[in-house]
């Protein structure tokens, strides 16, 4: 082995394996969840070895309090902040050259291009691309770029199956790609069915910011439908997002006259004790990767809704662990939640199978020790994914 062939497959052992996570800083999404806790993770399994950092891409939105609040709880964290992706980039170089980083891992778009361009001049050894979606706003431009970066990245991460097939879709080589589905912090959730289903408010929780990809309209006018059949449940919707997605839904429910029915939160700091004082959880939108938003309903023993999108199929069985709905269908939404909500008995089963899968399949732990898995493995083989972590990563 060549001495610059050395330097990339070893570490110093003095200091451990120093991974990098770069992501929006947008807090918009499950991509900045993510690698929130994969840093966390790494901070607290001292047997892991890794040194991580965060590192985060701030947007103009971007709330100063969620960055405090990482800091003060012990997150290691810079930020960037340019107007430019060109800006963007040079402020990740010369992080990279300060930290240092054995692996750069960037999440989600456009990120993963930004960071894993800095990467490259900044002489990174083992990049990682992690894509939180099925769709995104991919142009020719974009998509162009992406394959581009395809020669230098070691690994490239799909959040389930369904956005790992996407990415074999657009290029990304096989023998590389590995699907790690999301977990999440299971700690809240673990007394969840002591609190009795039929004590539960028979309400609706929706979390989720208010974006195209989410789709509140149909749920506003199932609603509507529901409430001709005589059934007003109240709905919760809980999450941020821009003014331009949320005032139609606002303009909506006054249409319908349903501002007696549902609550707008915002973005809601207590997500957990929302769940688990309503019976019924909806997720209700066009594609997704896996969302968080839906393993926290179930691990909540909510009985769960959703649409029959890639990354959600994979999750819910129909009629087991949840019902699932045609997608953009209110009509098709409303039969499944009056259904739940006038079969007590079926929504509890519902949700006590979700409960015992989410804490069974979904946890934060499953998902942490499989990337730390890849990212070690990328020392052994550092030109593709071995066989062990495809085997890890895809739950075999």
């Amino acid at each position: 082995m060549s001495d610059s062939m050395a330097s990339i497959n070893t570490v110093d052992p003095e200091r451990g394996i120093r991974v990098l996570h770069f992501v929006t800083g947008g807090f918009s999404g499950g991509a900045t969840q993510v690698a929130v806790q994969l840093v966390r993770a790494a901070l607290e399994d001292n047997e892991v070895g890794m040194e991580p950092l965060l590192v985060l891409n701030r947007k103009r939105r971007t709330p100063p309090g969620r960055i405090e609040e990482l800091q003060a709880q012990g997150v290691p964290l810079r930020t960037v902040q340019a107007w430019t992706h060109r800006g963007v980039i040079e402020q990740l170089v010369a992080i990279c050259r300060e930290f240092g980083p054995d692996v750069l891992v960037a999440h989600g778009f456009s990120e993963h291009i930004w960071g894993r361009m800095a990467a490259v001049q900044a002489g990174v050894p083992r990049i990682v691309h992690v894509e939180h979606n099925t769709r995104e706003r991919y142009t020719p431009r974009r998509l162009a770029q992406t394959l581009a970066l395809v020669p230098v990245t070691n690994a490239f991460v799909g959040v389930s199956q369904g956005v790992h097939d996407a990415l074999i879709q657009m290029g990304m080589p096989a023998d590389r790609t590995v699907a790690i589905p999301n977990g999440i912090d299971l700690t809240p959730f673990r007394r969840a069915l002591e609190i009795p289903f039929h004590e539960r408010e028979p309400g609706i929780v929706m979390v989720s910011r208010f974006s195209r990809q989410k789709d509140h309209d149909s749920l506003i006018r199932a609603l509507h439908l529901l409430r001709q059949r005589g059934l007003t449940p109240t709905v919760h919707l809980a999450g941020g997002g821009g003014d331009r997605h949320r005032r139609p839904i606002e303009r909506l429910v006054r249409k319908c006259g349903l501002q007696s029915q549902v609550i707008f939160h915002g973005v809601h700091r207590d997500v957990p004790g929302l769940l688990k004082s309503n019976r019924i959880c909806v997720l209700s939108t066009h594609w997704e990767g896996m969302p968080l938003a839906l393993l926290e309903g179930m691990a909540a023993g909510n009985a769960m809704v959703a649409s029959y999108v890639p990354g959600v199929r994979e999750v819910i069985t129909n009629g087991v662990t949840g019902l699932l709905v045609a997608e953009s269908d209110p009509h098709a939404l409303a039969d499944a939640l009056q259904e739940v909500l006038t079969d007590v008995p079926l929504a509890s089963q519902l949700g006590v199978n979700a409960h015992h899968q989410a804490f069974r399949e979904h946890g934060r732990d499953r998902m942490t020790r499989r990337y730390s898995d890849l990212i070690t493995d990328l020392f052994i083989a550092p030109s593709k994914v071995s066989r062990k972590s495809r085997a890890r990563s895809n739950g075999r």
